[in-house]
C-alpha cells in the first residue's frame, strides 16, 4: 500500500455539504493500488459503554486519471455532523487513515484522531441558481451579429459582411439587430445569451470601458436593452452581461483625470499608482492588465473604487432584470471585493447567476461565497487536444476528463461553463481544420455533459476563422452561406438535452475505463434506475462497440436516430460510424 500517494482533506472538492443533510467524502489513492476504501463514521457525541459507536460504509471508485484513483461516497448524517476515517484494503493489508495518520486498527478511544465535519450549516452549502442547470447559453460579440438599426452606427462602419473582421474596424452590430432574431434563437434552442460587454467603450470589443453606467451609443441606448431583456424573457431566454472590474479602458474619465492632474487628482488613488506623472513607454508606470497601457488597473481595496463597482453590478440588476454577471479577469480581483459583490447582487436578485473568467484551478473562488461558477477551460482544451489537434489518446482524454470532473465539488459542475470556443480562441470548425464530423461530435459532448454548455455565435452553423480578431466575423444570415446541417444537428442535440434531463445535469456520471476500447470513448450518466450512455467513435473505419452491461431482456434505444433494439444476448455490440457517436438509453 502505497500511503504517501493517499490524500484527503476535509473541506473543498474533498468533503463538502451538498445539500442541507447530505455530505460528499472523497479520497485519492494511488492508481490501482487499493481494492477497497471503506469510510467508517459516526457522531462524534454517540458514545455506548465508553466506546465511539461507528458505521462502516463501502466507497465507490468513482473515476481514474493517469495516477490516480478517486473513492467516493454520499452520507447523511442523522444530527448534521461526522467524525470519520478511512479503512483501506490493498489486497494484502488494511490500514485505517485518519487526520492523525496511519493505524493498523481504528483507534475507538478518541474521536480526536480523526477527520471532522464540524456541522453541516445550511447557509454553508454552496448553492448555485437551480435554473442554470438545464441553460444552453449563446455568446453573441454584439457589434458582430446584427446589424438592426443602421442609424446608430459607428463613423466609418462598414457594409455587414463586407470585409475580415480587424481589431478596429466596425460593422454596426448593436441591440436592436438581437432583438429581430430572437426568433432564431428560439428556434435553435437557446435558453441563455451571453453578451460581451455592451458598456460605453473606445475599441470593437469594449473591453476598454469608458463609462460603465452607460450603454455604448452603437448598440442602442437603456430603453433598447430593456426592450431586448424582456423580449428574451418571453421567450424563455435569459441574459448575461459581461464586466470587466479589473482595469477601466484609456478614456475612464477617471484615469484622464489622474493623466491630466496628477498627484493632484481626486482619482489618483483609484488605480495602482506609485509615481507621477504617469509614464506608457517602454512599460506603464501604473499596474495595467498585461502591460496594457489603455487598460490600467483599478485598485479594488480603494472603498470609492468599492462603492463605484457595487453600484454598478447592482444597477443592471436593480434596473434592467438581467439574469447574471461574466466577470472578466476575475482572478486579478481581489477575494474580498467579489464576496462584497455577491452580497450586494444577490440581496436584489438571489438567483442571479455570477460567472468568473478564470483559466485555471478556480476552487477558492466556488466556495459559495463568491462566483457560481468559472468558465471550463480545462474542459475547452480537452476536447480541442482530442478532437481538434489529434495530441492525446483516448486513453489520455479519459484520464484528463476525470481530473477536470474530481477537481470541483459535484454541484459546483453541475453548473460550471463548458465552452468549445469564444471571442478569445480560433473557431471550433477552423481548429478541427474544417472536419464538420468532428465539430458534429464536439457538439455532442458538449450538449450530453455534466455543465451549463454555452455556443459561441456562428459556430452552429459552420462558421471559421483563425485567433481573434478572425473568430469575429460577422453572423451570416443568408441561408446558403450556412451549414444547415450543422446548425441541424446542434438544434436536435438541445432538443434531446431538454426531453431526456439525464443528458443534461441530472444523475451520475462516470466514464467506461479507457481500456475498454481502443477508438472509441464512452460516459453514462444515470439515475439508478434509467442510464443513458455516450459513445463517440474517433475513428476514421466503423467501430464495434460492446455495450459493458448485461442487458439481457432489456429495450434499448439509440434516442438521436430513434432506433430501438431488444436484447437478446448476454452480449451486445454496437456500430459505431466512422467519426459517429451514438446515444443510447437503457
Amino acid at each position: 500500500m502505497l500511503k504517501e500517494a493517499i490524500y484527503h482533506r476535509p473541506k473543498d472538492n474533498y468533503a463538502y455539504a451538498c445539500t442541507n443533510e447530505e455530505l460528499h467524502i472523497r479520497i485519492r489513492t494511488k492508481k490501482d493500488d487499493l481494492k477497497e476504501v471503506s469510510l467508517l463514521n459516526g457522531d462524534p457525541y454517540d458514545w455506548q459503554d465508553g466506546k465511539w459507536n461507528t458505521n462502516i460504509v463501502p466507497m465507490i471508485k468513482s473515476g481514474s486519471d493517469q495516477l490516480f484513483d478517486y473513492w467516493f461516497v454520499s452520507i447523511k448524517p442523522p444530527f448534521r455532523r461526522m467524525r470519520y476515517g478511512f479503512i483501506l484494503n490493498d489486497g494484502n493489508e488494511t490500514a485505517c487513515l485518519t487526520e492523525k495518520g496511519f493505524y493498523d486498527e481504528p483507534p475507538l478511544d478518541d474521536t480526536g484522531y480523526y477527520y471532522a465535519f464540524p456541522y453541516l450549516n445550511n447557509i454553508d452549502v454552496f448553492r448555485a441558481p437551480s435554473w442554470v442547470k438545464d441553460t444552453v447559453w449563446y455568446q453573441i460579440f454584439p457589434e458582430r451579429f446584427g446589424n438592426g438599426d443602421p442609424s446608430n452606427d459607428p463613423e466609418g462602419a462598414l457594409p455587414w459582411g463586407s470585409a475580415p473582421p480587424e481589431r478596429d474596424n466596425f460593422f454596426g452590430g448593436d441591440l436592436q439587430g438581437v432583438i429581430q432574431n430572437i426568433d432564431y434563437l428560439a428556434k435553435l434552442g437557446i435558453t441563455g445569451i451571453y453578451f460581451t460587454p455592451i458598456f460605453k467603450a473606445y475599441s470593437n470589443h469594449k473591453y476598454d470601458t469608458i463609462d460603465y453606467m452607460e450603454i455604448d451609443p452603437q448598440f442602442g441606448d437603456k430603453d433598447t436593452l430593456k426592450k431586448l431583456v424582456q423580449v428574451c424573457h418571453e421567450n424563455g431566454i435569459k441574459v448575461m452581461l459581461d464586466a470587466v472590474f479589473n482595469h477601466s479602458g484609456f478614456y475612464f474619465p477617471q484615469f484622464q483625470d489622474v493623466l491630466e492632474k496628477g498627484e493632484e487628482s481626486p482619482y489618483k488613488d483609484w488605480f495602482h499608482t506609485t509615481e507621477f506623472p504617469l509614464v506608457m513607454e517602454p512599460r506603464p508606470n501604473y499596474d495595467t492588465f498585461a502591460f496594457e497601457k489603455s487598460m490600467p488597473k483599478l485598485d479594488t481595496e480603494n472603498p470609492e473604487v468599492i462603492e463605484y463597482l457595487l453600484e454598478v453590478g447592482r444597477y443592471w440588476v436593480r434596473e434592467f432584470d438581467i439574469d447574471g454577471w461574466r466577470l472578466d479577469v476575475a482572478n486579478e480581483v481581489d477575494h474580498s471585493f467579489w464576496r462584497k459583490f455577491r452580497t450586494e447582487v444577490k440581496a436584489i436578485k438571489p438567483d442571479l447567476y455570477i460567472l468568473g473568467e478564470i483559466w485555471h484551478d478556480s476552487m477558492p473562488w466556488l466556495r459559495g461565497d463568491q462566483f457560481d461558477a468559472v468558465m471550463n477551460y480545462p474542459f475547452t482544451t480537452n476536447i480541442l487536444n482530442l478532437f481538434a489537434r489529434g495530441t492525446i489518446s483516448v486513453k489520455e482524454f479519459i484520464e484528463n476528463m476525470t481530473t477536470v470532473n474530481h477537481m470541483y465539488p459535484k454541484n459546483v459542475n453541475e453548473v460550471a461553463f463548458n465552452l468549445i470556443g469564444s471571442h478569445d480562441t480560433p473557431r471550433i470548425l477552423t481548429e478541427c481544420g474544417g472536419d464538420e464530423d468532428k465539430v458534429k461530435q464536439i457538439f455532442t459532448v458538449l450538449l450530453s455533459y455534466i455543465g451549463t454548455p454555452c455556443i459561441y455565435y456562428g459556430d452552429e452553423i459552420g462558421m471559421s476563422g483563425p485567433q481573434d480578431p478572425g473568430c469575429r466575423e460577422c453572423m451570416k444570415w443568408n441561408e446558403e452561406d450556412q451549414h444547415q446541417d450543422m446548425f441541424t444537428h446542434v438544434q436536435k442535440m438541445i432538443q434531446l438535452r431538454k426531453e431526456y434531463p439525464l443528458l443534461a445535469n441530472e444523475g451520475e456520471l462516470h466514464f467506461i475505463p479507457s481500456d475498454y476500447h481502443e477508438s472509441c470513448f464512452a460516459y453514462t450518466k444515470s439515475n439508478g434506475e434509467t442510464t443513458i450512455m455516450v459513445v463517440v467513435n474517433m475513428s476514421d473505419e466503423e467501430a464495434s462497440y460492446p455495450l459493458p452491461f448485461n442487458l439481457k431482456g432489456r429495450k434499448i434505444t439509440n434516442i438521436y436516430t430513434g432506433e430501438e433494439y431488444a436484447a437478446e444476448s448476454d452480449d451486445l455490440t454496437a456500430k459505431i460510424a466512422a467519426n459517429g457517436f451514438a446515444l443510447f438509453q437503457f
